[in-house]
C-alpha cells in the first residue's frame, strides 16, 4: 500500500472539530488555564498548531535567513595561562574532535608568546575571550604576514573604542574579523529571548552606524563581527531565537544598504552557565545536550558545550571529553548538521520564530527611540531592566516554580559536594541554583565541623493517602537543605515524641492536625523535650495550631530558601 492511498483513507479534520473534542474532554474546565501557556516573552502558546497558523504569518514563514548548510563547528575553550601549555591542550582537543578553539585567559606578552601559542594551529579558527589592544595588534600583525592562515576572532567589543575599531579595520585584510557583539550575558542576566534579540540588534546598529560614519564599507564592517549568545533551556524558543536573529540581522543590513542584506550573521553559541548545578551535576550533561541540540537546529555557526563540572571546579580531561563528544554525537550520529534549517515549515516553530522576530524588532526600536544601545547601557535603563528580570526569575526559582532537578526538587540529601568544589567557581556568575546550593553547603560545613547533621522526622499519621503525599512533599522540601531525613508512620503520638529528632514534621490531613498536634506537644512537654514541631500543609486551623505551640508550616506557597535558612539558624547550623 502506497503512502498516498493510506492517507486517503483518513478524512481531513478541521480545527472546529478538534476544538469541540478538546472542550468535551475538558468537561467544563477553563480552556485557557488548562491548555494555554503564557510565556515570559509574552506569547500565549496554544496546545497545537495547524497549517492555517502558517498562512497567518504570510511571506515570513519558512524564511529564517539561514545559510545553505547546517554544519556548525565544534569549538572548545582552553583555560590555561601559559602559551606553550595552552597550545598543547588545543592540539589535544583538535586531535580528539574539536574544530575550533577559544583561549580564555592565555597570557600573551609579545609576538614570541603568540608564536608559541599558535604552533601547528595555522589552519584552525582561533578565538580569544576579550583580547586587549596589545594582543589585537599582535594578531593583526601576524595576520598581515600570514594572510592564508585561518581567521582570528579576538572577541573585542568595538563599541568600547570606535576609533580603535576603525584603525583595526582600515589596517587589516577582509579575512580578519576582530569584533564580537556579545549577547551571551543577557540570557544569564534574566533577559527573555525577545530582549536578547532586541538588545543585540541595537548594539549592532550602533556599531554599524559608527563604522559607516567613519567611511568603513558596510560589507567590511558586517563581516568583521561575530555574535555570541548563551543557550537557554527553553528548547523550541532557543531554536527560534537563532532563526529570528538571522532574519533580523538581514533586515538591519537592508536598512543600511539593500544590496548587502544577504550577508550572513556569524553566530557562536555556548551552553548556559545559569542553569548548571553543583549537586547531581551529571544532570548538567542532559541540560547541555538539549541546549546544544537547540543551537544546532537553530543554525549557529559554531558551538561550545561547556564541561558539566565547570561550575564548581576546573574541568578534567574526562568532563572535557564528555562535552566534546556531545557535539560529535549530535553531528556524526544524530546527523543534525545534514539538513539546512531543519525546523523550516514546522507550524509551532515558525509561529515562535515569527513572534520573536516581530517582538525583538520592536524591542530594538524602543532602544533606538530612547537614544540607542550605548545611551541605554550607559544611563542604566538596560541594567535596571535586567536586574528586575533577574529578580523575577530568581523568585520563580526560590518558589520552586522553576525547578533544578537534584537541587531544588528531588534532591538526594545524602549527596555531598563540599570536597569537590572550588569556592571561587561556585560564587562566580549568576547561577539560578546558587541559593539552594548554599543551603546544602551550610549544612555540610556544619556537619564537618560538629560531626552532626540535623535530623528531621517526617511523622505520618492518620489518613494514609494524604499523609503519604505530605510526607513526600516534606522530604523533598528538607532534602534541599541536606538535612538527614527519617520518614516513619505512627499509630501512637507518644512514639512520635520519643523518637529523638531535631525537628518533627507532622504529616496528616487538615482535620486531624489539631488533635494530633495537641497530643504530640503534650507528650513532648511531659518528657521535658524541646523539639520544634512543624505541620506539612496550610490548614484552616493554622492560628489555633500556632497558639498551642506549632512552630511553622511548610506548603507549596512556602519559600524554601527563606524557611530552610531560618530553621538552619534555629538549629545552630552556621554559615
Amino acid at each position: 500500500m502506497t503512502t498516498g492511498s493510506l492517507l486517503e483513507e483518513f478524512a481531513p479534520v478541521n480545527t472546529d472539530s478538534w476544538e469541540q473534542a478538546i472542550h468535551k474532554d475538558l468537561k467544563g474546565a477553563d480552556y485557557a488555564k488548562k491548555l494555554i501557556w503564557q510565556t515570559a516573552e509574552g506569547l500565549a502558546v496554544k496546545p497545537y498548531y495547524r497549517k492555517e497558523d502558517l498562512a497567518a504569518l504570510g511571506s515570513s514563514a519558512c524564511n529564517s535567513g539561514h545559510r545553505s548548510k547546517n554544519d556548525w563547528h565544534i569549538r572548545e575553550e582552553i583555560d590555561i595561562v601559559d602559551p606553550e601549555q595552552a597550545n598543547r591542550a588545543a592540539q589535544n582537543a583538535l586531535a580528539a574532535g574539536a574544530e575550533e578553539v577559544t583561549f580564555l585567559n592565555v597570557n600573551i606578552q609579545n609576538s614570541s608568546d603568540l608564536g608559541l601559542l599558535l604552533v601547528n594551529l595555522e589552519s584552525i579558527p582561533i578565538h580569544f575571550q576579550n583580547a586587549d589592544k596589545r594582543l589585537l595588534r599582535l594578531l593583526l600583525e601576524r595576520h598581515q604576514h600570514r594572510p592564508d592562515s585561518a581567521p582570528f576572532s579576538p572577541g573585542w567589543n568595538p563599541l568600547k573604542d570606535p576609533e580603535f575599531a576603525t584603525e583595526l579595520l582600515l589596517g587589516s585584510k577582509p579575512a580578519f574579523a576582530p569584533f564580537t557583539i556579545d549577547g551571551s550575558g543577557l540570557e544569564e542576566s534574566g533577559a527573555t529571548s525577545v530582549e536578547e534579540i532586541g538588545i543585540t540588534l541595537a548594539a549592532t546598529i550602533d556599531y554599524l552606524s559608527e563604522m559607516t560614519s567613519r567611511n568603513i564599507d558596510l560589507e567590511r564592517a558586517a563581516t568583521a563581527i561575530e555574535f555570541s549568545f548563551s543557550i537557554g533551556s527553553n528548547y523550541f524558543f532557543q531554536i527560534a531565537k537563532f532563526r529570528a536573529f538571522r532574519k533580523l540581522f538581514a533586515n538591519v543590513l537592508a536598512g543600511f544598504d539593500e544590496t548587502h542584506a544577504s550577508l550572513p550573521a556569524r553566530i557562536h553559541a555556548r551552553t548556559s552557565r545559569w542553569n548548571k548545578t553543583i549537586y547531581d551535576p551529571h544532570v548538567n550533561i542532559l541540560r547541555a545536550t538539549t541546549e546544544a541540540m537547540s543551537a544546532a537546529l537553530g543554525g549557529v555557526d559554531s558551538l561550545t558545550v561547556a564541561a558539566f563540572d565547570e561550575c564548581y571546579k576546573a574541568p578534567d580531561e574526562a568532563s572535557r571529553r564528555l562535552a566534546r563528544n556531545t557535539q560529535i554525537i549530535l553531528k556524526q550520529e544524530a546527523l543534525l548538521g545534514r539538513v539546512a534549517d531543519p525546523g523550516a515549515g514546522s507550524y509551532y516553530l515558525e509561529v515562535i520564530t515569527d513572534f520573536l522576530a516581530r517582538e525583538g524588532w520592536t524591542c530594538m526600536q524602543q532602544i533606538e527611540a530612547a537614544g540607542g544601545y550605548r545611551k541605554a547601557a550607559a544611563n542604566g535603563p538596560l541594567t535596571q531592566m535586567l536586574a528586575k528580570k533577574q529578580a523575577a526569575r530568581n523568585k520563580t526559582v526560590a518558589q520552586r516554580r522553576r525547578v533544578f532537578t537534584g537541587t531544588s526538587q528531588y534532591a538526594n540529601a545524602e549527596e555531598k559536594a563540599l570536597d569537590r568544589i572550588e569556592e571561587s567557581r561556585i560564587s562566580s556568575g549568576q547561577r539560578g541554583a546558587h541559593g539552594f546550593e548554599q543551603l546544602r553547603l551550610r549544612t555540610e560545613r556544619h556537619a564537618a565541623r560538629t560531626g552532626k547533621t540535623p535530623r528531621v522526622l517526617l511523622a505520618s499519621f492518620g489518613d494514609g493517602k494524604l499523609s503519604a503525599a505530605r510526607s513526600a512533599f516534606a522530604q523533598n522540601f528538607f532534602a534541599c537543605a541536606g538535612f538527614r531525613i527519617v520518614t516513619q508512620s505512627f499509630q501512637n503520638t507518644n512514639e512520635i515524641a520519643s523518637s529523638d529528632p531535631d525537628l518533627i514534621v507532622l504529616c496528616s490531613s487538615n482535620p486531624e492536625y489539631p488533635a494530633l498536634a495537641a497530643q504530640v506537644l503534650f507528650a513532648l512537654r511531659a518528657m521535658d523535650l524541646h523539639v520544634p514541631v512543624l505541620v506539612a500543609g496550610n490548614p484552616e486551623s493554622a492560628e489555633q495550631l500556632r497558639e498551642i505551640g506549632i512552630a511553622d508550616f511548610i506548603h507549596i506557597r512556602s519559600n524554601p530558601i527563606d524557611v530552610l535558612t531560618a530553621w538552619q539558624q534555629r538549629l545552630g547550623v552556621e554559615a
